[in-house]
Parts: C-alpha cells; sequence; structure tokens
C-alpha cells in the first residue's frame, strides 16, 4: 500500500498533506491582498473582488490531479476566503471537494462566516483569522464552530 502511494505520489507529482480535504500547503499556501481589512466587512466586498479566470480554474485542477469530473464535485476554492482578505492568486486556490465526508466545501463555507463575523466584530484580528484558514481550517473549524 505504502509503495502504491509513493508510486502515486511521483507519478502525480505531489501527494495531499494528509487529508483530501485540506489542499497541499506546497501547491496553495495561500496568498492575501494588501490592505484589505478595512473594506471586508463592506457588504459585497467578497463579490467585488471575485475574478478567477476559467484558464486559471483548469490550471488549478491540473495542479491537483483531477483531469475530470462531475458538474458540482469540486470548486475552485480560495484557502484564504475573500471575505478575510484571501487573493485570487493561484497560491490561494485549491480544487476543494463538495463530496468529501465530512470536511467539504460546505463546512469549510460556515468556518469562512464565522472568522468572518469574528473579524467584524473585533473578537479575532484578520491577521488570526487568515492564519488559522491557512494552517488548518478543519482545526480551525473544531475550535471555532464545533465538531459538527
Amino acid at each position: 500500500m505504502v509503495k502504491s502511494l509513493v508510486l502515486m505520489c511521483s507519478l502525480i507529482g505531489f501527494c495531499f498533506a494528509g487529508s483530501d480535504s485540506l489542499p497541499d500547503p506546497k501547491l496553495t499556501p495561500g496568498d492575501t491582498i494588501p490592505g484589505a481589512g478595512a473594506q471586508l466587512c463592506t457588504k459585497g466586498y467578497a463579490g467585488s473582488v471575485r475574478h478567477v479566470s476559467g484558464s486559471t480554474k483548469h490550471k488549478v485542477y491540473e495542479e491537483y490531479g483531477i483531469t475530470s469530473h462531475k458538474p458540482a464535485e469540486f470548486e475552485i476554492d480560495h484557502l484564504i476566503s475573500l471575505e478575510l482578505g484571501g487573493s485570487n492568486d493561484p497560491k490561494n486556490l485549491w480544487a476543494q471537494s463538495y463530496e468529501t465526508q465530512p470536511w467539504n466545501a460546505h463546512k469549510k463555507d460556515v468556518l469562512e462566516n464565522k472568522l468572518h463575523q469574528m473579524v467584524c466584530s473585533g473578537q479575532m484580528s484578520l491577521y488570526q483569522a487568515q492564519y488559522e484558514i491557512s494552517h488548518d481550517w478543519i482545526k480551525a473549524y473544531k475550535l471555532y464552530v464545533g465538531n459538527k
């Protein structure tokens, strides 16, 4: 089994860091927009800066070894969400599954909303929220949302 995994990793050029629900930190370390902090709590901010081209999405799927998928099986997600000052740079994008259980894109959306609310209410610094979500969003979910 380990030999197969090592062979598969070498053939496709990467391995996930311990979980299919976490991005590969070599491909997706996270990236932010400098100076975005003051605008993040303005309604509509995320929509105003969401600009990821189809070619960029295709490149991210390729980097993650996803050559085909069903509609709505994955999304190209921002590791550090736009609501938390994340950028549209490929260093902040990954192919996140909607189907993995229990940790998937729907669960991460809940965490993003919670951290955004905490930042905007002054309960957490923007830097802390960006750190938490980019280093291990599942651990952050358990800490700030619960183990639901």
